[in-house]
């Protein structure tokens, strides 16, 4: 299956989870996006692949204009839902493809993109396209999940990652993300490592995994090293899988 079809599958038929997933809504790094972010209050915003429209939503009441685009229908629908309950009306949501982007040359003077890279196939594509879209000087705030350095704690996490999400691409290396930005023109300005807890039920939930897929996760997890279930603190009780711990950056890049 080509792999963006993939994701507009799965992300249609669980918009509304990821509206109420409490790792997009309540999540520490979306503060710390903010907090980041130097705003003035005039400044034009373009969240890409906006999900279930947090970012978008956490930034509207402090810019003047924010865009929300998203590869997925239903899911922006869910998004517009959302944010109108909360009563911005200055955000506009537009369907559109991250490593496409369908608007003109210096356009704006944010780009946002949480929790999303991990899923484009080409991730070179999307950096030169928030390039190209960025006014000079312009701000990149970046917040994705990423792996440890280390090629068989990479490995994991993106097996499990994969088998549990088909959507699923690639979650990158810190090392990685940092070269790309800069290859691309864009100044890596501040960033910040965090850990996240994954409470295995409800991850799995959130994809409405089939039972046997969910079994066959569940013992290449029993299975693994010693070492891989130190380094993601991985508890498991009584042959069940209860909770695991990723990373994730949150990053902030200059357009010079």
């Amino acid at each position: 299956m080509d792999i963006k079809k993939g994701v507009q599958q799965q992300f249609g038929k669980n918009a509304s989870s990821y509206v109420s997933s409490p790792i997009h809504k309540d999540g520490k790094d979306l503060t710390k996006m903010v907090e980041m972010a130097n705003l003035k209050g005039q400044e034009v915003l373009l969240d890409i692949a906006t999900g279930g429209g947090h970012t978008a939503n956490a930034f509207a009441p402090l810019v003047k204009k924010v865009t929300a685009v998203d590869l997925t229908a239903e899911m922006l629908k869910a998004a517009e839902n959302f944010i109108k309950d909360n009563g911005h009306q200055n955000v506009e949501f537009i369907q559109g493809d991250a490593e496409k982007l369908p608007f003109r040359d210096e356009s704006f003077d944010i780009v946002t993109c949480r929790i999303a890279p991990h899923h484009f196939p080409h991730v070179d594509s999307f950096i030169k396209e928030v390039h190209r879209v960025l006014k000079p000087n312009g701000q990149f705030l970046l917040d994705d999940n990423v792996v440890p350095e280390n090629k068989e704690y990479d490995h994991f996490y993106n097996t499990i990652e994969k088998l549990r999400d088909y959507s699923h691409f690639r979650s990158w290396k810190k090392s990685e993300w940092i070269q790309k930005l800069e290859d691309s023109g864009l100044e890596i300005f501040e960033w910040h490592r965090f850990e996240k807890t994954f409470r295995f039920e409800s991850w799995c939930a959130n994809m409405k995994l089939p039972e046997p897929e969910k079994n066959h996760l569940t013992q290449l997890i029993l299975k693994s090293s010693k070492e891989i279930q130190k380094k993601f603190r991985i508890q498991i009780e009584n042959d069940k899988v209860i909770s695991f711990v990723g990373e994730a950056i949150v990053l902030k890049a200059i357009k010079r």
